[in-house]
């Protein structure tokens, strides 16, 4: 009994995981937000470096043409050259800075969705004890945290390395080039070690989703104690629900003794089943139950019946079939019709007998 309560071996239940999302506990991998992000401006810069480049090189050539040649060059010309600058600047970044945020509202959205939680943002005493520092210091997700900035560090580094290696040989031959062809070369190799680079950050953050996704479900986890005390606390303790229950059945048979008056007749078992029906051929094309009821149920019918005067008609197969088929408000079935019929006729007939 006490493992039960101790160890954490069952999944976590849908409102463990509610709980949990109000209090901002959920899934996410900011290496696979870096990832995805770094992967995206990549492409932005793939796609308007060239745009960029030009606009730049107009501006410095703008800037250059603007300045007087004749006598001292003023503040104010400065001051109009470095305005004109930034605006060009942040003309030339828009793009990259709209695709940044873009993805980022992107990836953050597909991985935790619309949330807004109140606890993260609360102030929390526990965190300024020193203890509690040194403990976070020097937990496992630390030390995991510690190995995966490591582990990124090496396989970049092992990336540019080798594909400056791969490259080295290329460089002496730039001497035989002009400017702008080596620049281009030297823009090439390192636009090639950047994308080799950010498909490693890539891998890395696949795989840090996933340690993410299973920490995540580990910590979420629950004993089998937790598990019964929250169906019970879901569900209600089962005293309460046997005494709801029990209300909800007195309130049924209420309703059934209050429609009792409306019966034309009550076919009895005659002491397990009774089954109250109204005929009323311009309202339904078959008989009504109005009521029904079993053993304790079934006598209180009948007793009420007597007291109204309503016909009660003693037929074994009858009661208890129409007690099994049908719920209250429903019609009989149609393979009951005759049988129905017959016992129905016999009550009008005891109440308007032919002279």
């Amino acid at each position: 009994m006490a493992g039960d309560q101790g160890e954490k071996t069952e999944k976590a239940t849908p409102h463990k995981r509610r709980e949990a999302r109000k209090k901002g506990q959920v899934l996410k991998s900011a290496e696979a937000n870096t990832a995805v992000l770094t992967l995206a401006m990549f492409g932005a810069l793939y796609l308007f470096g060239g745009s960029m480049y030009n606009s730049i090189r107009n501006m410095i050539i703008s800037g250059l043409r603007d300045i007087p040649t004749h006598g001292m060059p003023t503040h104010n010309d400065f001051y109009l050259v470095l305005v004109g600058g930034l605006l060009t600047i942040l003309r030339i970044v828009a793009p990259l800075l709209v695709v940044a945020v873009i993805v980022g509202l992107a990836v953050n959205l597909a991985q935790v969705g619309f949330l807004f939680s109140g606890e993260v943002i609360k102030p929390k005493f526990s965190k300024l004890n020193p203890l509690q520092g040194l403990k976070r210091m020097f937990s496992i997700r630390s030390l995991v945290e510690m190995l995966k900035a490591v582990l990124k560090i090496s396989v970049v580094g092992a990336v540019v390395y080798f594909e400056y290696m791969r490259s080295f040989d290329g460089f002496p031959g730039l001497v035989d080039l002009t400017v702008i062809q080596s620049g281009m070369h030297i823009v090439s190799v390192v636009f090639s070690m950047a994308f080799k680079a950010i498909l490693a950050l890539a891998a890395i953050g696949v795989a840090d989703y996933f340690y993410q996704w299973w920490e995540f479900e580990k910590n979420l986890k629950m004993t089998k104690h937790e598990v019964k005390q929250e169906y019970k606390t879901q569900e209600g303790d089962p005293q309460i629900r046997a005494k709801r229950r029990q209300k909800q059945r007195e309130m049924s048979v209420m309703r059934m003794m209050q429609s009792l008056p409306k019966a034309d007749v009550v076919i009895t078992n005659p002491t397990h089943y009774a089954v109250a029906l109204q005929y009323k051929e311009e309202e339904s094309p078959a008989p009504v139950v109005l009521a029904k009821g079993k053993d304790h149920v079934a006598q209180k019918l009948k007793a009420k019946a007597r007291e109204l005067g309503v016909e009660i008609v003693e037929n074994k197969p009858v009661a208890q079939a129409l007690y099994l088929a049908c719920e209250v408000g429903d019609s009989i079935p149609e393979d009951m019709f005759a049988a129905v019929a017959e016992i129905l006729a016999r009550v009008y007939r005891a109440k308007n007998p032919v002279r």
